[in-house]
Protein backbone atom coordinates (compact mmCIF):
# COMPACT_ATOMS: atom_id res chain seq x y z
CA UNK A 1 0.00 0.00 0.00
CA UNK A 2 2.85 2.56 0.96
CA UNK A 3 4.30 1.89 -2.65
CA UNK A 4 1.39 2.23 -4.19
CA UNK A 5 0.52 5.54 -2.35
CA UNK A 6 4.43 7.13 -3.33
CA UNK A 7 3.55 5.78 -7.19
CA UNK A 8 0.19 7.57 -6.89
CA UNK A 9 2.07 10.54 -5.53
CA UNK A 10 4.43 10.65 -8.34
CA UNK A 11 2.33 10.17 -11.30
CA UNK A 12 0.20 13.19 -9.72
CA UNK A 13 2.71 15.18 -9.78
CA UNK A 14 4.00 14.70 -12.94
CA UNK A 15 0.94 15.04 -14.27
CA UNK A 16 0.54 18.72 -12.30
CA UNK A 17 3.92 19.81 -13.70
CA UNK A 18 3.18 19.07 -17.25
CA UNK A 19 -0.47 20.99 -17.10
CA UNK A 20 1.97 24.15 -15.19
CA UNK A 21 4.02 23.67 -18.17
CA UNK A 22 1.91 23.48 -20.88
CA UNK A 23 -0.07 26.32 -19.61
CA UNK A 24 3.12 28.55 -19.23
CA UNK A 25 3.55 28.04 -23.09
CA UNK A 26 0.31 27.57 -24.54
CA UNK A 27 -0.10 30.22 -27.28
CA UNK A 28 -3.02 32.41 -27.73
CA UNK A 29 -3.58 31.46 -31.25
CA UNK A 30 -1.71 32.63 -34.57
CA UNK A 31 -1.98 35.44 -37.06
CA UNK A 32 -1.37 35.22 -40.36
CA UNK A 33 0.64 38.19 -41.61
CA UNK A 34 1.20 39.23 -45.71
CA UNK A 35 2.94 42.22 -45.60
CA UNK A 36 5.82 43.44 -48.37
CA UNK A 37 9.48 42.05 -48.02
CA UNK A 38 11.98 44.24 -45.92
CA UNK A 39 8.79 45.85 -44.03
CA UNK A 40 8.35 44.85 -40.71
CA UNK A 41 11.00 44.22 -38.35
CA UNK A 42 11.57 40.76 -36.82
CA UNK A 43 12.42 42.31 -33.64
CA UNK A 44 9.01 43.50 -33.54
CA UNK A 45 7.33 40.34 -34.52
CA UNK A 46 9.01 38.54 -31.28
CA UNK A 47 7.98 41.23 -29.23
CA UNK A 48 4.66 40.76 -30.47
CA UNK A 49 4.64 37.07 -30.06
CA UNK A 50 6.40 37.71 -26.12
CA UNK A 51 4.05 39.85 -25.45
CA UNK A 52 0.59 38.18 -26.23
CA UNK A 53 1.10 34.78 -27.12
CA UNK A 54 0.08 34.94 -30.51
CA UNK A 55 2.15 33.03 -33.23
CA UNK A 56 2.50 35.23 -36.27
CA UNK A 57 3.09 33.30 -39.10
CA UNK A 58 4.20 35.91 -41.72
CA UNK A 59 4.33 35.82 -45.81
CA UNK A 60 5.86 38.53 -48.06
CA UNK A 61 5.04 39.63 -51.80
CA UNK A 62 6.69 42.47 -54.23
CA UNK A 63 3.44 43.82 -55.64
CA UNK A 64 0.31 44.98 -55.13
CA UNK A 65 -0.91 42.16 -58.10
CA UNK A 66 1.21 39.30 -56.65
CA UNK A 67 -0.20 39.57 -53.59
CA UNK A 68 -3.91 40.20 -55.00
CA UNK A 69 -3.65 37.05 -56.64
CA UNK A 70 -2.36 35.19 -54.07
CA UNK A 71 -5.35 36.32 -51.91
CA UNK A 72 -7.84 35.58 -54.63
CA UNK A 73 -6.05 32.28 -55.52
CA UNK A 74 -6.07 30.92 -51.91
CA UNK A 75 -8.37 29.24 -49.19
CA UNK A 76 -10.82 31.33 -47.59
CA UNK A 77 -9.33 32.48 -44.25
CA UNK A 78 -5.54 32.09 -45.74
CA UNK A 79 -4.63 35.59 -44.25
CA UNK A 80 -5.89 37.69 -41.38
CA UNK A 81 -3.72 40.83 -41.96
CA UNK A 82 -3.03 42.60 -45.76
CA UNK A 83 -0.75 45.44 -46.95
CA UNK A 84 -2.48 46.56 -49.83
CA UNK A 85 -1.38 50.38 -51.18
CA UNK A 86 -3.77 52.92 -52.12
CA UNK A 87 -5.29 51.68 -54.98
CA UNK A 88 -5.07 48.25 -54.43
CA UNK A 89 -7.14 48.80 -51.05
CA UNK A 90 -9.94 50.33 -53.18
CA UNK A 91 -9.92 47.37 -55.46
CA UNK A 92 -10.11 44.89 -52.63
CA UNK A 93 -12.78 46.90 -51.10
CA UNK A 94 -15.01 46.82 -54.76
CA UNK A 95 -14.38 43.06 -54.63
CA UNK A 96 -15.71 42.53 -50.71
CA UNK A 97 -12.52 41.04 -49.55
CA UNK A 98 -11.60 43.16 -46.86
CA UNK A 99 -13.33 43.81 -43.23
CA UNK A 100 -15.29 46.75 -42.30
CA UNK A 101 -12.95 47.59 -39.16
CA UNK A 102 -14.13 47.92 -35.75
CA UNK A 103 -12.18 51.14 -34.11
CA UNK A 104 -13.35 50.43 -30.87
CA UNK A 105 -10.89 47.95 -30.69
CA UNK A 106 -7.94 50.06 -32.26
CA UNK A 107 -7.10 52.34 -29.34
CA UNK A 108 -3.62 53.48 -30.32
CA UNK A 109 -5.49 55.07 -34.01
CA UNK A 110 -5.00 58.72 -32.23
CA UNK A 111 -1.45 58.33 -32.91
CA UNK A 112 -2.02 58.63 -36.27
CA UNK A 113 -1.85 62.16 -38.42
CA UNK A 114 -5.25 63.18 -39.68
CA UNK A 115 -3.92 64.31 -42.86
CA UNK A 116 -3.73 60.43 -43.96
CA UNK A 117 -6.95 59.49 -42.37
CA UNK A 118 -10.62 59.65 -44.71
CA UNK A 119 -8.22 59.24 -48.29
CA UNK A 120 -10.44 59.47 -51.52
CA UNK A 121 -9.88 55.17 -51.51
CA UNK A 122 -11.74 54.72 -48.52
CA UNK A 123 -13.43 58.19 -47.91
CA UNK A 124 -14.14 57.21 -44.34
CA UNK A 125 -11.17 55.11 -43.10
CA UNK A 126 -13.64 52.32 -42.87
CA UNK A 127 -11.24 49.23 -44.10
CA UNK A 128 -7.98 50.59 -43.98
CA UNK A 129 -5.34 51.64 -41.42
CA UNK A 130 -2.15 53.66 -42.51
CA UNK A 131 0.87 52.21 -42.22
CA UNK A 132 3.89 53.75 -44.31
CA UNK A 133 4.42 55.19 -47.38
CA UNK A 134 6.58 57.46 -49.96
CA UNK A 135 7.50 58.03 -53.15
CA UNK A 136 9.31 56.64 -56.20
CA UNK A 137 12.98 58.45 -56.07
CA UNK A 138 15.71 58.65 -58.32
CA UNK A 139 19.16 58.25 -56.60
CA UNK A 140 22.44 58.30 -58.33
CA UNK A 141 26.10 58.34 -57.84
CA UNK A 142 27.70 61.25 -58.13
CA UNK A 143 31.20 59.52 -59.01
CA UNK A 144 29.98 57.31 -61.47
CA UNK A 145 27.66 59.64 -63.63
CA UNK A 146 28.54 62.60 -66.04
CA UNK A 147 29.10 66.27 -64.53
CA UNK A 148 25.84 67.72 -65.00
CA UNK A 149 23.52 64.98 -65.51
CA UNK A 150 19.82 66.37 -64.61
CA UNK A 151 17.94 63.39 -62.55
CA UNK A 152 15.32 66.22 -62.14
CA UNK A 153 14.10 64.81 -65.81
CA UNK A 154 13.05 61.46 -66.30
CA UNK A 155 14.15 61.40 -69.78
CA UNK A 156 17.76 61.26 -67.99
CA UNK A 157 17.30 57.80 -67.34
CA UNK A 158 16.88 56.71 -70.89
CA UNK A 159 19.80 58.52 -72.09
CA UNK A 160 22.34 55.74 -73.81
CA UNK A 161 25.31 56.79 -71.34
CA UNK A 162 23.66 54.33 -68.98
CA UNK A 163 23.93 51.32 -70.51
CA UNK A 164 23.91 47.87 -67.87
CA UNK A 165 24.08 50.75 -65.27
CA UNK A 166 20.70 50.97 -63.54
CA UNK A 167 18.56 49.06 -60.75
CA UNK A 168 15.00 49.80 -60.99
CA UNK A 169 11.90 48.44 -59.30
CA UNK A 170 10.29 45.66 -60.60
CA UNK A 171 7.10 46.88 -60.68
CA UNK A 172 4.82 47.88 -64.08
CA UNK A 173 2.87 50.47 -62.73
CA UNK A 174 5.93 52.60 -61.67
CA UNK A 175 7.90 51.86 -65.19
CA UNK A 176 4.90 52.50 -67.24
CA UNK A 177 4.09 55.41 -65.29
CA UNK A 178 7.51 57.32 -65.39
CA UNK A 179 7.99 56.90 -69.20
CA UNK A 180 4.74 58.62 -69.30
CA UNK A 181 5.81 61.73 -67.55
CA UNK A 182 8.35 61.88 -69.36
CA UNK A 183 6.79 61.96 -72.56
CA UNK A 184 4.63 64.72 -70.98
CA UNK A 185 1.48 62.03 -70.45
CA UNK A 186 -0.76 61.56 -67.35
CA UNK A 187 1.07 58.94 -64.68
CA UNK A 188 -1.77 56.48 -65.22
CA UNK A 189 -2.22 57.43 -68.66
CA UNK A 190 -5.38 55.32 -70.12
CA UNK A 191 -5.35 55.71 -73.84
CA UNK A 192 -3.95 53.26 -76.25
CA UNK A 193 -2.35 55.13 -78.84
CA UNK A 194 -0.51 56.76 -76.09
CA UNK A 195 0.42 53.66 -74.15
CA UNK A 196 1.80 52.13 -78.02
CA UNK A 197 3.98 55.25 -77.92
CA UNK A 198 4.82 54.61 -74.09
CA UNK A 199 5.68 50.98 -75.35
CA UNK A 200 7.93 52.10 -77.71
CA UNK A 201 9.96 54.30 -75.51
CA UNK A 202 10.17 51.62 -72.37
CA UNK A 203 12.21 49.40 -74.75
CA UNK A 204 14.68 52.31 -75.10
CA UNK A 205 14.99 51.89 -71.32
CA UNK A 206 15.71 48.16 -71.52
CA UNK A 207 19.40 48.39 -72.29
CA UNK A 208 20.13 50.52 -69.51
CA UNK A 209 18.50 48.21 -67.02
CA UNK A 210 21.01 45.64 -65.09
CA UNK A 211 18.39 44.60 -62.49
CA UNK A 212 14.74 44.80 -61.77
CA UNK A 213 14.82 44.60 -57.90
CA UNK A 214 11.51 45.91 -55.84
CA UNK A 215 12.78 43.70 -52.86
CA UNK A 216 15.94 45.29 -51.70
CA UNK A 217 17.49 47.96 -54.55
CA UNK A 218 19.47 49.65 -52.49
CA UNK A 219 22.02 47.16 -52.28
CA UNK A 220 23.63 47.26 -55.93
CA UNK A 221 23.36 51.59 -55.22
CA UNK A 222 25.62 50.95 -51.70
CA UNK A 223 28.22 48.31 -52.93
CA UNK A 224 28.38 50.90 -56.56
CA UNK A 225 27.83 47.69 -58.81
CA UNK A 226 24.97 50.36 -60.16
CA UNK A 227 25.41 54.17 -61.04
CA UNK A 228 21.65 54.67 -60.99
CA UNK A 229 18.64 53.60 -59.24
CA UNK A 230 14.91 54.10 -59.13
CA UNK A 231 13.47 52.69 -55.51
CA UNK A 232 11.59 53.17 -52.70
CA UNK A 233 12.39 56.08 -50.89
CA UNK A 234 12.43 53.85 -47.70
CA UNK A 235 15.50 52.03 -49.79
CA UNK A 236 16.73 54.96 -50.68
CA UNK A 237 17.02 56.34 -47.54
CA UNK A 238 19.39 53.33 -46.30
CA UNK A 239 21.44 53.59 -49.55
CA UNK A 240 21.85 57.38 -48.80
CA UNK A 241 23.08 56.65 -44.75
CA UNK A 242 25.37 53.82 -46.14
CA UNK A 243 27.30 55.70 -49.03
CA UNK A 244 28.08 59.09 -48.99
CA UNK A 245 28.38 59.17 -52.61
CA UNK A 246 25.29 58.95 -53.47
CA UNK A 247 22.53 61.53 -53.63
CA UNK A 248 19.04 62.17 -54.36
CA UNK A 249 16.80 63.71 -57.09
CA UNK A 250 12.84 64.80 -57.21
CA UNK A 251 11.86 64.80 -61.14
CA UNK A 252 10.30 68.16 -61.92
CA UNK A 253 7.03 66.12 -63.48
CA UNK A 254 6.42 64.56 -60.15
CA UNK A 255 7.08 61.23 -58.53
CA UNK A 256 4.94 58.12 -58.13
CA UNK A 257 3.50 58.52 -54.19
CA UNK A 258 2.21 55.38 -52.31
CA UNK A 259 0.88 54.74 -49.05
CA UNK A 260 0.61 51.41 -47.93
CA UNK A 261 -1.85 50.08 -45.11
CA UNK A 262 -2.87 47.54 -42.87
CA UNK A 263 -6.42 45.68 -43.51
CA UNK A 264 -8.08 42.85 -42.35
CA UNK A 265 -9.55 40.13 -44.63
CA UNK A 266 -13.11 39.49 -44.03
CA UNK A 267 -12.45 35.88 -43.96
CA UNK A 268 -9.70 35.64 -41.60
CA UNK A 269 -9.71 32.91 -39.36
CA UNK A 270 -8.44 35.32 -36.68
CA UNK A 271 -10.07 38.50 -36.68
CA UNK A 272 -9.61 39.43 -32.92
CA UNK A 273 -5.24 38.96 -33.11
CA UNK A 274 -5.30 40.79 -36.71
CA UNK A 275 -6.77 43.63 -34.44
CA UNK A 276 -4.31 43.37 -31.83
CA UNK A 277 -1.62 43.28 -33.98
CA UNK A 278 -2.73 47.00 -35.68
CA UNK A 279 -2.87 47.89 -32.08
CA UNK A 280 0.81 47.06 -31.09
CA UNK A 281 2.22 48.25 -34.82
CA UNK A 282 0.15 51.97 -34.24
CA UNK A 283 2.42 52.19 -30.24
CA UNK A 284 4.41 54.99 -30.81
CA UNK A 285 7.49 53.27 -29.07
CA UNK A 286 6.82 50.10 -31.32
CA UNK A 287 6.25 52.43 -34.57
CA UNK A 288 9.71 54.21 -33.99
CA UNK A 289 11.24 50.73 -34.03
CA UNK A 290 9.78 50.06 -37.31
CA UNK A 291 10.82 53.49 -39.03
CA UNK A 292 14.41 53.24 -37.46
CA UNK A 293 14.68 50.18 -39.48
CA UNK A 294 12.63 50.74 -42.48
CA UNK A 295 13.05 54.43 -42.73
CA UNK A 296 9.76 55.13 -45.34
CA UNK A 297 7.53 58.07 -44.88
CA UNK A 298 5.52 57.35 -41.69
CA UNK A 299 2.12 58.78 -40.88
CA UNK A 300 2.44 58.28 -37.13
CA UNK A 301 3.18 61.33 -35.48
CA UNK A 302 3.77 60.25 -31.98
CA UNK A 303 6.47 57.05 -33.88
CA UNK A 304 7.93 60.31 -35.73
CA UNK A 305 8.31 62.35 -32.28
CA UNK A 306 10.44 59.91 -31.25
CA UNK A 307 12.67 59.47 -33.95
CA UNK A 308 16.21 60.69 -34.00
CA UNK A 309 18.10 64.04 -36.06
CA UNK A 310 19.08 61.29 -38.54
CA UNK A 311 15.93 60.27 -39.77
CA UNK A 312 14.66 63.32 -39.92
CA UNK A 313 17.12 65.28 -41.69
CA UNK A 314 17.25 62.29 -44.86
CA UNK A 315 16.02 63.69 -47.67
CA UNK A 316 14.46 60.77 -48.69
CA UNK A 317 12.35 60.41 -45.66
CA UNK A 318 11.39 63.85 -45.26
CA UNK A 319 10.39 64.49 -48.66
CA UNK A 320 9.59 68.30 -49.30
CA UNK A 321 6.02 69.04 -48.97
CA UNK A 322 6.12 71.05 -52.92
CA UNK A 323 7.37 67.72 -54.07
CA UNK A 324 4.91 65.89 -52.64
CA UNK A 325 2.03 67.98 -53.96
CA UNK A 326 3.42 67.55 -57.47
CA UNK A 327 3.18 63.82 -57.09
CA UNK A 328 0.49 60.90 -58.55
CA UNK A 329 -0.98 57.93 -57.34
CA UNK A 330 -1.74 55.12 -58.88
CA UNK A 331 -5.30 55.00 -59.59
CA UNK A 332 -7.83 52.19 -60.29
CA UNK A 333 -7.69 52.35 -64.32
CA UNK A 334 -10.18 49.51 -64.92
CA UNK A 335 -9.61 46.69 -67.44
CA UNK A 336 -6.90 49.43 -68.97
CA UNK A 337 -4.49 47.34 -66.79
CA UNK A 338 -4.70 44.12 -68.90
CA UNK A 339 -2.77 46.43 -71.66
CA UNK A 340 -0.38 47.21 -69.07
CA UNK A 341 0.45 43.76 -68.14
CA UNK A 342 0.86 43.19 -71.90
CA UNK A 343 3.47 46.16 -72.30
CA UNK A 344 5.47 45.06 -69.12
CA UNK A 345 5.33 40.96 -69.98
CA UNK A 346 6.74 42.60 -73.46
CA UNK A 347 9.39 45.13 -72.13
CA UNK A 348 10.67 42.05 -69.34
CA UNK A 349 10.93 39.14 -71.74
Amino acid sequence: MKRRKVLFLTAAMAVLIWGLTACGTEKNGTLNLFIWTEYIPDSVIQSFEKETGIDVQMQTFSSNEEMLAKVQGSSPGTYDIVVPSDYMVENMISQDILLELDKSKLTNLENLDSAYLNPSYDPESKYSVPYMGGAGVIIYNKNMVEPGADFTDYNELFQPDYNNSMVVLDDFRSIIGITALSMGYDFNETDETRLGEIKEKMLTLKPNIKSFDSDSPKTLMITEETAVGLMWSGEAALALSENENLDIAFPKTGMYLFLDNLCITKDAKNPDNAYKFIDYVLKAEVNKEISTEFPYLNPNTAGVALMNDAYKDNKAIVIPAEEIAKGYYVKNIGKTVDLYSEIWAEFTK
